[in-house]
Order: C-alpha cells, then structure tokens, then sequence
C-alpha cells in the first residue's frame, strides 16, 4: 500500500454519472484498482443522476458484484451540481476524490494526487495538459476560463478541471448550492476565500469515446453565462459564504430523496 505517516488513509471515490453506460463500468473497475494499490480502507460510490440510458442497471450490478462500491441514484436528473452535491455527501472516508463518469480522465492518475496529498494541503486540483476536444470546445473552455479567473479573482489554473482529491473536512466550513456545472466555480471561491490550501498536478485529458457533451450548445451556455454573473453576485459582492454563521455541506446530512439499493 502506498499509505504515508501522517496522511488519513480513508478514501472515497465517487462518479457522478448521467448517461454513462458505455464507460462507467471501466471507470469504476479501474477506481477499485487504483484505489487499492493506495489504501486498505476505501469505498467507490456512483452517483447515478436521473440516467435514460443502462446506466443505472449497470451501476447496480457492479455494487453487486464489488463489495466495496456503492450507488446511489436519483429518480429524477438534478443535474451535474446536484450530483456532486450527492456524491459529498455520501462520502464517508477522511479523502474524498471526484471525477466524471464519461472516461475523460484516467481514475489511475489519482495516485499522482495521493501523492501530493501531505499535511500541508487541503486539496490537491488537477489541470488539464492538454485539452482533448473539439476546437470550438477548446477556444469556449479557454474564453471562459479566463473570465471567471478575472471576475471571482481565482488563483487555480485551470478551475474547470474535474479531477480533484479533497479533505472532507472541508464541507464542514463551506456551503454548495449550485445544481448546474457552474458548482465547480463556486466550490473553488468558496475553498480559496476560507484559505485551504491548494496544491494542482497536470492531469491527462481525453477524447470522448462515448455519448457527448451536455453543455456545449447555445442555451446550455446562455444559461450557464445567466449562472456565472448570479454566483458572482452572491460570492463577490454580496460575500454571504464569509459571514459568520454561514451553513455548510455537512451540515445539511445525508441526502434522503437518493436510494441504494440492497446489497446481496
């Protein structure tokens, strides 16, 4: 195992997954590797939000036939932060590591996080090296980058890179609200301004092999522009998250409206 003094070795690892069943399967497999060769105590956890598609049958039968995986669906989609929000939630090791069900990324290069993962940070943020997209895709992900770094002051080079090792500790200071993509954005102001410490490792990007994109298209975008200048507001300029009091992720407990289904 490549656990180190003073590190928690519990580690959740969870997808969130809309979609997905042409991937999810080997993303999962190669997180119960990866995951293993790191730790003795973890758990994989599949958050299923609202698939049309197998996934959902799929994600049962790995629970079934992985002891340590979980899933967890929702009935109806609540989109992409609502699934994150989920996946928080239901972590419950000392570690919790994100990333997408759609196989962008590679769940094996967890381990170059776990390795950055001292006493000294609070979350290790993956960024791409390089961008495995469509040009279009390229230049829109780029523009908006460099808007929000400018508009909510963010110090992290690549925000929108989901692939991310985190303390759980942390949702015990800050709240998340967002149920759109934008959720990433304010998941990163909201950790910067309550000062945790942030390390980046460049990660691998991928081609889509399976499904597509549900964000790039005009109103998908229209919406997430609406989004981005709404957080600004309440992060910038209103600064509630700041305020003492402020309520957190943890806080507001498990997410009852989700169901597992039994193990056998």
């Amino acid at each position: 195992m490549a656990e180190s003094a003073g590190k928690p070795e519990g580690l959740s690892v969870f997808f969130p997954a809309y979609n997905d069943s042409g991937t999810i399967a080997s993303m999962v497999i190669r997180a119960v590797q990866a995951a293993t060769a790191l730790t003795s105590d973890y758990e994989i956890i599949v958050v299923n939000d609202g698939s049309s598609d197998a996934t959902p049958q799929i994600v049962d039968e790995l629970a079934r036939t992985y002891p340590r995986v979980r899933a967890v669906h929702h009935p109806q989609n609540r989109g992409y932060g609502g699934a994150l929000q989920t996946g928080i939630r239901a972590a419950t090791k000392d570690l919790i590591f994100y990333t997408d069900g759609d196989a962008q990324y590679d769940p094996a290069e967890v381990s170059a996080l776990w390795a950055k993962m001292t006493p000294e940070a609070d979350l290790v943020n993956g960024y791409k090296i390089s961008r495995s997209d469509p040009l279009h895709r390229i230049v829109i992900g780029r523009l908006y980058h460099h808007i929000v770094s400018v508009l909510f002051g963010l110090s992290v080079r690549d925000v929108d890179c989901d692939f991310r090792l985190m303390r759980r500790s942390i949702f015990e200071r800050i709240d998340l609200e967002k149920t759109s993509g934008v959720i990433c954005l304010e998941m990163m102001k909201k950790i910067e301004d309550a000062g945790f410490r942030i390390v980046e490792v460049p990660v691998h990007h991928y081609h889509r092999a399976f499904g597509k994109s549900q964000f790039f298209n005009v109103p998908r975008i229209v919406k997430t522009g609406v989004d981005v200048m709404r957080l600004w507001y309440e992060l910038v300029i209103r600064r509630t998250h700041l305020r003492e009091g402020a309520p957190s992720l943890a806080a507001r407990g498990s997410d009852r409206a989700c169901s597992s289904p039994p193990r056998t």
